[in-house]
């Protein structure tokens, strides 16, 4: 038979279970990926549209896979599927941060509209007057970014 303790002590157990499990749940991309209060990346963009399509194309909510702590959308069980099987020759440079801000040490948040497939690889920009402007010398925007990326990749944006 229980006694008051006893139940006590269980209570306690249960509720540390389920703490735990509630928090792991809540669990998101770390500082080295742009996403949003949701853990979603690219503004919900599906990223194999950007190589398939050569637009951006919003994702579905209910199709989804998470990589890197980021969570993914996509348009279709087609695309999700082809993320899976090779998450790293898809995922943005730079965690999915703005890849001309990357130029200055900077993380910028994207919107998900700005983005060029450049060599195989997806760079995305905060918006489309920052693309434009990193389009202008692409060749040098990347060697400036890939310098950067480094040092900065584990910092949060706020403080930098």
């Amino acid at each position: 038979m229980f006694n008051n303790s006893s139940f006590i002590h269980i209570s306690i157990k249960t509720f540390a279970a389920v703490a735990m499990l509630l928090t792991a749940s809540f669990s998101f991309a770390g500082v080295d990926t742009e996403t949003d209060d949701n853990g979603v990346i690219l503004a919900g963009h599906d990223v194999i549209s950007y190589f398939t399509d050569n637009k951006p194309v919003l994702g579905k909510s209910s199709m989804t896979t998470t990589y890197n702590g980021a969570i993914y959308r996509f348009s279709s069980e087609k695309n999700r599927d082809t993320f899976i099987a090779n998450p790293s020759k898809y995922a943005p440079a730079y965690g999915g941060f703005c890849a001309y801000g990357m130029t200055f040490g900077k993380k910028f948040e994207i919107d998900g509209k700005a983005f060029k497939v450049v060599d195989g690889v997806l760079y995305v920009n905060k918006n489309l007057d920052v693309a434009k402007a990193w389009g202008k010398d692409i060749p040098k925007h990347l060697r400036e970014a890939y310098s950067e990326w480094p040092s900065i990749k584990n910092i949060a944006a706020d403080k930098l």
